[in-house]
């Protein structure tokens, strides 16, 4: 029987410290943090007149301009599963195509009907992003009031600058979550338990894979279901071979990747290998210069393909420093001393590899302007290490600081002056600036919220 109280499911953004282009081949791991900026996905009944019937699923994220999406769906014939099919409301507007929403829920609806056959009954989704997601406006950020828990951003989704936490993986998987546990009962799925948090990783694998074109790593997703943890990921023959959506077996198919009947998940997450010391914090900077992650990702594995033996072992090396990063960690949260030393010179080693990466393949995974950004960062009292982290560029950079207000505050000062320099511009400006973002580390992964702290946007 479909519950038709109003659901709510969180999931976390994520940073990839250590492990960015490693992670993408089994034999290495991925040093991933969950963060505290959380994409929230609400579930709950459509409001229709007495005697109407609706056969649609209604999304809207309203943060942003025009972001509405209305899609019908049908069961199919041979086990098929659920086709969902975006609805045309006026002949004269062009479709609003959002290929994470639709592809998840032509995922999220098969599952659950090959699972309990449960009627798939009209239902409301609303997407609220934590601020951090998106760069901010400076009367927001600089504003000496309190801010808005979900700002209304006066943009359309597409031309809002994102901020580089994951909020496609986090979607997926708080979309995913949040329509099992919409439609489904607890004893058939219940993502309090293990078992449970491993079919919703499986089918938001399955689903962001499929939105994004292509089989990524999944750290992303990982982190989004079970937050902070050293990942390896799974093999990507796993999700090489279901058919489309609304295709005969689709839908059997579907649940027997997710629920493991044929073939096993191989991928590895260790939530016990990271841990954070007492007084220490992670820092996120959103840094508006932005870079294009697919083309660096895909240069730089050309590089390794041509240069297999020298790109192996800054890679070998690389990875003895990621893991003993993680292991510094966590012997420094396992004991009482505020001895750091090892894990800034782990840093240092992890950015100096990654420079010579960065050099070899030609690829700016750490552009001389970050180097100059994060040196002066080291420079401060209470900055242990930083990085560029995940595939590297403009985007951001990630530093692990003492959690006190003198450290906080010389990194805001230097952050509030700090510009990019252009070589290619003789040293002109090139218009950058960095901004530090309110999130820090979040162990927890997934989760489900009071629906009553979103009286807002709900429908009764």
């Amino acid at each position: 029987m479909v519950n038709n109280a109003p659901v709510v499911v969180s999931a976390p953004g994520k940073v990839l410290l250590a492990g960015g282009y490693l992670v993408l081949d089994r034999a290495y791991t991925g040093l991933v943090f969950g963060l505290d900026a959380r994409l929230h996905v609400l579930a709950q009944p459509i409001s229709t007149s007495t005697g109407v019937t609706l056969n649609e699923i209604v999304v809207n994220s309203p943060q942003f301009q025009g972001a509405v999406w209305e899609y019908g769906y049908r069961v199919t014939e041979q086990e098929g599963g659920i086709q969902v099919t975006q609805l045309r409301v006026d002949a004269d507007l062009n479709l609003n195509r959002n290929p994470f929403v639709e592809t998840t829920l032509s995922y999220a609806l098969s599952y659950i009907s090959s699972v309990a056959k449960p009627t798939i009954t009209p239902a409301s989704i609303t997407i609220l992003a934590d601020n951090d997601y998106y760069s901010t406006p400076s009367d927001l950020s600089n504003s000496s009031t309190t801010s808005p828990r979900f700002h209304v951003f006066d943009t359309p989704i597409s031309k809002a600058h994102k901020t580089g936490l994951g909020s496609s993986a986090a979607l997926v998987t708080a979309l995913t979550a949040s329509l099992l546990t919409y439609y489904l009962p607890s004893d058939v799925i219940d993502l309090s338990t293990e078992s449970g948090k491993r079919k919703l990783h499986n089918l938001a694998q399955a689903a962001h894979c499929a939105a994004q074109g292509k089989v990524g790593s999944g750290f992303d997703v990982a982190s989004a279901v079970y937050g902070s943890c050293l990942y390896r990921r799974f093999s990507p023959s796993i999700l090489s071979s279901h058919t489309e959506p609304g295709r005969p077996e689709f839908g059997a198919q579907l649940k027997s990747i997710v629920n493991e009947t044929d073939i096993k998940w191989d991928h590895e997450i260790q939530k016990n290998a990271v841990k954070v010391p007492q007084g220490m914090r992670l820092v996120m900077c959103d840094v508006s210069h932005g870079s294009q992650t697919p083309g660096l990702v895909k240069q730089v594995l050309m590089w390794r393909k041509h240069n297999a033996e020298e790109a192996g072992e800054i890679w070998d090396e690389l990875h003895e420093h990621n893991t003993a990063l993680a292991d510094e960690l966590k012997k420094a949260a396992e004991k009482s001393d505020q001895q750091y030393d090892q894990i800034t010179e782990h840093f240092r080693t992890i950015r100096r590899l990654i420079r010579e990466m960065s050099e070899k393949s030609d690829v700016p995974i750490e552009p001389p302007e970050q180097t100059k950004l994060l040196d002066a960062c080291d420079e401060i009292e209470g900055v242990v290490g930083g990085v560029v982290p995940g595939a590297g560029g403009y985007d951001a950079i990630a530093v692990l600081i003492r959690d006190d207000e003198s450290t906080i505050s010389a990194l805001r000062k230097l952050f509030s002056s700090w510009r990019f320099m252009s070589s290619e511009q003789g040293g002109e400006e090139a218009g950058g600036r960095v901004s530090m973002l309110g999130v820090r580390e979040e162990m927890e992964g997934v989760r489900a919220e009071q629906a009553d702290a979103y009286k807002a946007w709900l429908q009764y």
